[in-house]
């Protein structure tokens, strides 16, 4: 009888350990299974973040709102805010006249980088604004690379004291200017502001022109900084100088005002004759009756 109560408790004991390895085994090949299931499932792929699309204008001549997060860096008060935006083979550049002559450069980026790159600060252009009460002052003006409106870039400046400070500005709201430009002013004689571009930088034109209106036609004194220059070209006529001392000056029909003007100068300042481009610009903003 012990016997078979030994005999039967081996039988179970046997029984019990064949299960137990069946059921190891069994949850081994599932933990191994499911290891190789991770490592074959293909990995999920993130969905691609979409950049925001830069704000594009058409090629052509806007007026537009420059924004600034400072007091003491901003538009002229003549000015109203604003600046002319131009827009040349999807290029957009934003020229802006300043408060005063007090910020002597500007650095598209942070002032700690500004000292590095001497090349590449703008320089100012000097601009004659005209108040509402019919005062004039000059201040400088910048001609401004803008990569997209609506959006915050870093525009660093340097004042009269040799400092670099950081800033962040934007430009918004631009207006195709060509509706301004449709209306010519009534007959008479005005004085106008107007902007050069172009060429090295280094001649600039007197601001504010002279601008005459006879039979709903526009005519501009133009003033240079040079008495080198020998004749100008505008749409393909030839303007002789208007004087014989002094600086170079012509009187150029005018199209529209805040359009830019295609011209070219020819100059022999470098010994031979060079025709160069330029760009003139009339902000009928500035537009004011002669005395």
């Amino acid at each position: 009888m012990k016997k078979l109560q030994i005999v039967s408790l081996t039988l179970a004991a046997l029984l019990l350990a064949g299960c137990g390895a069946s059921a190891s085994t069994s949850a081994a090949e599932s933990v191994s299974e499911a290891a190789s299931t991770a490592e074959t499932a293909p990995a999920e792929t993130p969905a691609p973040t979409e950049e925001p699309a830069a704000a594009a204008l058409p090629d052509g001549v806007y007026t537009a709102t420059f924004n600034t997060d400072s007091s003491m860096f901003h538009a002229s008060e003549a000015v109203d805010g604003k600046g002319t935006l131009t827009v040349a083979d999807g290029k957009m550049t934003f020229h802006v006249s300043l408060q005063s002559q007090k910020i002597v450069n500007l650095y598209l980026g942070k002032a700690a980088d500004a000292p590095d790159h001497e090349a590449d600060w703008l320089q100012p252009t000097t601009d004659t604004v005209t108040y509402s009460d019919g005062t004039s002052d000059e201040v400088y003006g910048f001609d401004i690379p803008v990569a997209a409106v609506d959006t915050d870039f870093a525009l660093s400046i340097l004042g009269t004291k040799g400092t670099w400070y950081d800033h962040t500005v934007s430009i918004s709201d631009p207006e195709p200017a060509a509706a301004a430009a449709a209306e010519v002013p009534a007959d008479g004689s005005y004085t106008c502001a107007v902007t050069l571009e172009g060429g090295s930088g280094r001649a600039t034109v007197e601001s504010p022109a002279a601008l005459t209106v006879a039979d709903g036609a526009m005519t501009a004194a133009i003033v240079w900084s040079s008495p080198n220059y020998d004749y100008m070209l505008v749409d393909g006529e030839k303007y002789l100088p208007v004087n014989t001392d002094g600086n170079s000056t012509f009187e150029i029909p005018v199209a529209a005002l805040d359009t830019a003007l295609a011209v070219t100068a020819d100059t022999v300042a470098m010994g031979t004759p060079h025709e160069i481009d330029y760009t003139l610009t009339f902000d009928s903003a500035t537009l004011t009756a002669a005395e």
